[in-house]
């Protein structure tokens, strides 16, 4: 972490504030944001009046695990990634959030510390709201506080999903079932598959929880055996078949990590 530029948040408080400044503290629009979606074009003025408006540069860390803000941010526009840090210095990705999400729920609900890191993953224009503001829209807004709920219990779930992953498949096969999430039918050739734009063998490695290396001889050994051939900034993958028996077997026939 400590080769990560300094969190825009934590660079603009002082030490008796505890709301983000930014540079360029010019109004912006909630109106593409999904889950206020219900809000009245007044109500919705009402809070663009409250937040915090700020911007960040691709790369750059907006929070990270030891600053003390607890807002929850609204993204106007860009997309941010919300990852951590093993120990050892392994990174694992949680979620990547884009225009008209929000992320910080957790902290601005229990005003415990972050659970994760957020850096914006392209240049982002972001709003923050103050975590009593943002519990009180819940206590007042039935519709927002279900939607919430429900990307909370999805959150559930897919930890639920990923300890299974970690308890039961080999790193090669937590690659395989990441490269399955990530592909979509090709619409020209059929019974064929594709990932495109394919992520880097990092961005691969810590969706499935494993090393950049597992992931550069997981693409290779599938290349050898005619199940996937990359091409550019895509990756086709010819036996979906194949893919899923090696996923779903309890002795992957590559060795494991």
């Amino acid at each position: 972490m400590s080769t990560q530029k300094a969190s825009i948040i934590r660079r603009s408080m002082t030490p008796s504030e505890s709301r983000p400044q930014a540079a360029n503290d010019s109004a912006g629009s909630l109106a593409g944001i999904r889950l206020l979606k219900t809000l009245s074009a007044e109500d919705l003025q009402v809070l663009e009046g409250e937040c915090r408006w700020l911007n960040a540069r691709a790369g750059e860390e907006i929070l990270n695990k030891e600053c003390e803000n607890r807002d929850i941010f609204f993204v106007v526009q860009g997309s941010v990634a919300i990852k951590n840090f093993s120990l050892s210095g392994r990174e694992v990705a949680f979620a990547q959030k884009g225009e008209g999400d929000y992320f910080g729920e957790l902290s601005a609900i229990d005003g415990k510390p972050r659970s994760a890191n957020v850096v914006a993953a392209e240049d982002c224009r972001l709003a923050a709201l103050a975590p009593e503001t943002f519990c009180q829209l819940l206590r007042d807004n039935s519709f927002i506080a279900l939607e919430v709920l429900s990307k909370l219990a999805a959150i559930v779930r897919d930890c639920d999903e990923r300890i299974m992953d970690l308890a039961t498949l080999s790193a090669y096969q937590r690659v395989y079932s990441q490269l399955i999430k990530m592909s979509r039918e090709d619409p020209v050739r059929p019974d064929s598959w594709l990932i495109y734009p394919l992520p880097t063998q990092a961005t691969i490695a810590a969706e499935a929880s494993t090393t950049r290396e597992t992931v550069a001889r997981v693409l290779s050994q599938l290349a050898q055996a005619n199940i996937a051939e990359r091409k550019s900034k895509t990756l086709y993958i010819r036996e979906i078949k194949k893919l899923r028996t090696l996923c779903e077997r309890v002795s992957p026939v590559l060795p494991s990590e």
